[in-house]
């Protein structure tokens, strides 16, 4: 079969990668893609948010299955232009998507679904944003309403920090219709962990659990970013807790969207702080992770193009995926003022990679005069595979060290608590 797939980061360089190896497809096209998807897609001119000149490509070109990898198609509602063409396509509609599209509307679904979250007010103006913050203690938690690419999440340490922050998001506008409106969260401690799983609105099958890793710099420092590595096992995270999560959450939203009318199909993917008090939910997205997805796919055993054609079908039957018994990471390579405005046009140089089980998904890559150059922040994600996540690791980093450029830089300190979990965990077991 023909499969299209939406996006230009290295999630959908990793999707496009899984999906060649599926003895049912044909030919993977890719709109609009990187210079680094061109290897394993076919690209296509037109941008990912363009829904119906895309939905006019699929259908000329008869295209058998459509994956959206990015959000804003999503929210804008692409999977109901398909529909209404009878196109086959994975991913939820708009009135589900506003899982991700809105804060306010998913901390509202929850609360009405008894769902574990943090305790929030919803503002929609300044005064009512800096009322919320003179109530309660500190650190908060600030979240813009609308998407942000994973940067429209603060967390302040006083009220005075607080205030210039709100100030300048409703006084500036610097995220647009997105920051009209603002959550002032609870803030939760704990590990944060992502967990992802596949429906067809009604049957639901978990993917394995990844550890992200949001901040920019070592330690969990900095500001928040769309990513900037990741593992998969997340080892932070038990069989017992990862069936919890799917009892009091997972399937909990599946159901309540059905409820409200919103039946959900593709790709849940809940952002999770495991707290004191048991799991509670961060955040919604409505698509596969970006780093996660890059971690998880090299692990999926099972055929990714089957999957998602049966779930656009609306029929995902009795799955049950199945984990290659190793640990794979990733370790983003980004430009050096990212996550904030950043340099591009930057030359960039990837030297030969000759181990088997390191792969470099381009997130940010595009030719200009027969050069590649950087476009975006996130410019390569350097991922690989391995018997121990110790190894996995130490890959990954060697892949990493691969790419160069001005300014090149990334955390030198993905994976390091969980390494230090597992030989706490081997040297307080018996024998």
């Amino acid at each position: 079969m023909r499969v299209l797939v939406i996006g230009n980061g290295g999630r959908e360089h990793a999707l496009c990668w899984k999906l060649r190896q599926s003895p049912l497809v044909r030919e993977v096209f890719v709109a609009p893609g990187n210079a680094g998807i061109a290897e394993v897609a076919d690209r296509v001119p037109i941008g990912a948010s363009d829904i119906v000149e895309l939905a006019d490509f699929a259908r000329n070109l008869k295209i058998d299955l459509t994956i959206v990898g990015s959000e804003l198609p999503l929210t804008i509602g692409i999977v109901d232009e398909f529909h209404k063409r009878g196109l086959p396509i994975f991913g939820p509609t708009r009135l589900a998507a506003e899982l991700e599209g809105s804060k306010a509307f998913s901390k509202d679904f929850m609360r009405r679904y008894g769902i574990p979250t943090a305790e929030a007010s919803i503002c929609s103006s300044l005064p009512e944003a800096e009322t919320a913050l003179r109530k309660g203690s500190f650190p908060r938690v600030i979240k813009v309403d609308g998407l942000a690419s994973g940067k429209g999440v603060f967390i302040v340490q006083s009220l005075d920090e607080a205030l210039e922050l709100v100030r300048d998001i409703y006084l500036t506008r610097k995220f647009g219709n997105a920051g009209d409106r603002l959550l002032v969260e609870e803030f939760l401690e704990g590990e944060e962990v992502s967990f992802m799983a596949l429906t067809d609105g009604e049957r639901v099958v978990p993917f394995a659990p990844a550890k992200d890793y949001k901040k920019a710099y070592d330690d969990d420092q900095g500001p928040n970013t769309g990513g900037m590595g990741a593992h998969s096992p997340a080892v932070v995270l038990s069989t017992e807790v990862a069936a919890e999560i799917m009892r009091t959450i997972v399937i909990p939203t599946v159901q309540g969207m059905e409820k409200e009318g919103r039946i959900y199909t593709g790709c849940l993917f809940v952002g999770l702080m495991l707290t004191a008090d048991g799991p509670k939910v961060l955040e919604y997205n409505c698509r596969f992770g970006d780093p996660e997805t890059q971690v998880q796919l090299l692990r999926l055993e099972d055929d990714l193009a089957d999957l998602c054609l049966r779930i656009a079908r609306g029929n995902l039957g009795e799955a049950r995926l199945t984990w290659k018994k190793e640990a794979a990471a990733c370790v983003v390579v980004a430009a050096a003022e990212y996550p904030g405005e950043v340099r591009r046009g930057l030359e960039i140089t990837i030297d030969p990679v000759e181990d088997p089980s390191t792969f470099l998904f381009h997130s940010g890559t595009e030719m200009q005069d027969g050069k590649m150059v950087n476009v975006a922040g996130r410019v390569v994600s350097a991922c690989a595979h391995a018997p121990s996540l110790s190894e996995a690791l130490a890959r990954a980093y060697a892949g990493a060290a691969k790419v160069r450029f001005d300014g090149v830089r990334f955390r030198t300190d993905i994976g390091r608590r969980a390494l230090e979990q597992l030989r706490h965990k081997a040297d307080s077991s018996p024998g």
